[in-house]
């Protein structure tokens, strides 16, 4: 059984990265986001959208491991991966320390959308200690 070690929740105005995307393009890309989550957001419709959702999973799990943007816990140390299935968070450099470091075993991650907004909940989990 797993118990929550953490939680966090943010919402981000699509407007707003689509604008920075406009203005910075690829330069923005490259700061925040993996080759595979950018690959994947390029290869959408409206990838703005998906950019918004993934900034926002990123900074929900940045909450959840209580970190922020501090200690070492970069924007591309958070990567959020779909292959078929639900959205997952995978964790490199200091965010896999900060998980690590907390008990952390593994996270959900839940993303949706408005017409304006995008939004993600982040769930950090650790093994819950035996019974004796």
């Amino acid at each position: 059984m797993s118990n929550i070690l953490g939680i966090g929740f943010d919402t981000t105005d699509i407007g707003r990265i689509s604008a920075t995307i406009e203005r910075y393009g690829d330069r923005f890309h490259r700061r925040l986001f993996t080759s595979g989550e950018i690959e994947y957001c390029l290869r959408r419709r409206v990838p703005a959208i998906h950019f918004a959702g993934r900034f926002a999973a990123k900074e929900a799990a940045m909450k959840a491991l209580g970190t922020g943007r501090s200690r070492g816990v970069l924007w591309r140390d958070i990567e959020v991966v779909r292959q078929g299935g639900p959205p997952r968070l995978h964790f490199h450099g200091g965010a896999r320390r900060r998980l690590e470091a907390m008990g952390g075993s593994s996270a959900l991650l839940t993303i949706t959308h408005s017409a304006d907004l995008a939004m993600a909940l982040v769930l950090v989990l650790g093994e819950s200690p035996s019974a004796t």
